[in-house]
């Protein structure tokens, strides 16, 4: 067993669903008996989604004609909604890693659109856009979960004026700065930096990309009303679903995003996620058996950290080792198959438990030996 100073205040480090703040819980309980097992059409909800989407504009700073909607799913599912929303006939995708190359194949099985366009990177990379003619949706990916890569959100430089951008922001939004004008869909799910749990959609919409759903929808386009971005956005305005929601998930969205706001917002949580992956960076540098997987550090994320361990240390043993000692989840994502450990450090993860994580590592691997 790990010795008392060994051992985090908080043992999850996964990458998602991530930890939920223990404050968070106690004030779902006490909401829970007028709130858990009430209609979502009814005021009592429909105020818990109207702080949501009050507070998501305000935290991320939208501009005027921005909108936020919402819906069941999670963000993979999202990827179905944008192939029959989003896209007009053809996409560009950037590909470094599992989740962006899903959404790739996603769009080339759907029917009704062209082949897309992807561009390709070996993971611990990542490409770079390319303005093209032909493209009226560039799908980019803010953070990698599985690999730890992280992209700045631009538009394309020096053309590509008509193709909206969408950004994949699942493990990014809330943990990592990003501005705005620089994407149309800005979409991601509740169970990372936003301390919830998975089944939500959010999305992030600009006017360009509203009138695209609408011109879309006027022009015939069809989807499944699940997957209907026109339905979505109806029901969003009402602060509601449309279908029912999970409760609890709702709810404790809602409790994290305040509490981010309390703290300082965006800037701060970007900051203190910074400055938990520094620390895990700057010991792997350090170590004699560990490396960051991210050889670019201007390219490293700063929410998921993806750490390389030397042949000789079996990086699965440390993690079942950390696990018996309540140290969870910082096993490498399963089809990276690496030899690596892979820790989250969202908003809700305490720096000085990250600190704490990398002398159990180091306690570990000496045990190990």
């Amino acid at each position: 067993m790990l010795p008392a100073d060994l051992r985090p205040s908080d043992g999850r480090f996964g990458s998602g669903p991530s930890k939920v703040r223990v404050d968070a819980l106690d004030a779902l309980a006490a909401a829970a008996p007028t709130y858990l097992g009430t209609s979502h059409r009814q005021e009592g909800v429909r105020s818990v989604v109207r702080r949501l989407r009050t507070g998501l504009a305000g935290f991320f700073g939208l501009p005027d004609g921005y909108e936020v909607a919402l819906g069941n799913g999670g963000a993979a599912f999202f990827w179905d909604i944008a192939s029959f929303w989003l896209i007009e006939r053809r996409s560009q995708h950037l590909v470094f890693g599992q989740f962006s190359s899903t959404f790739a194949k996603v769009v080339a099985a759907a029917p009704h659109l062209e082949d897309p366009e992807v561009i390709e990177s070996r993971y611990g990379t990542r490409p770079e856009v390319r303005p093209s003619d032909g493209v009226d949706l560039y799908a980019l990916t803010h953070n990698e979960t599985s690999t730890g890569v992280a992209m700045e959100v631009r538009r394309p430089p020096g053309g590509g004026a008509s193709g909206l951008v969408a950004v994949d922001a699942t493990s990014a939004a809330g943990g990592m700065a990003v501005d705005p004008s620089q994407f149309d869909a800005y979409y991601f799910a509740p169970q990372k930096c936003f301390a919830s749990d998975g089944g939500l959609w959010v999305a992030l919409l600009s006017p360009a990309a509203v009138e695209r759903v609408d011109r879309l929808a006027a022009g015939g386009r069809w989807s499944p009303a699940a997957l209907s971005l026109p339905v979505a956005l109806e029901q969003s305005r009402l602060d509601q679903t449309y279908n029912t929601p999970a409760l609890a998930t709702l709810f404790l969205f809602a409790d994290q995003l305040e509490w981010l706001a309390v703290q300082g917002g965006l800037a701060w949580a970007a900051e203190r996620c910074a400055t938990s992956s520094d620390l895990l960076y700057n010991w792997a540098e350090k170590s004699d058996y560990a490396q960051p997987f991210v050889a670019d550090p201007a390219d490293r994320s700063t929410v998921v950290a993806t750490i390389d361990l030397d042949e000789s240390v079996n990086a699965s043993t440390v993690s079942a080792v950390l696990r018996a000692n309540g140290i969870v989840d910082t096993d490498s994502y399963r089809g990276l198959r690496r030899n690596q450990l892979r820790v989250a450090v969202y908003p809700a993860v305490e720096p000085d438990d990250v600190e704490v994580l990398t002398r159990a590592v180091d306690h570990v691997v000496a045990a190990l030996a």
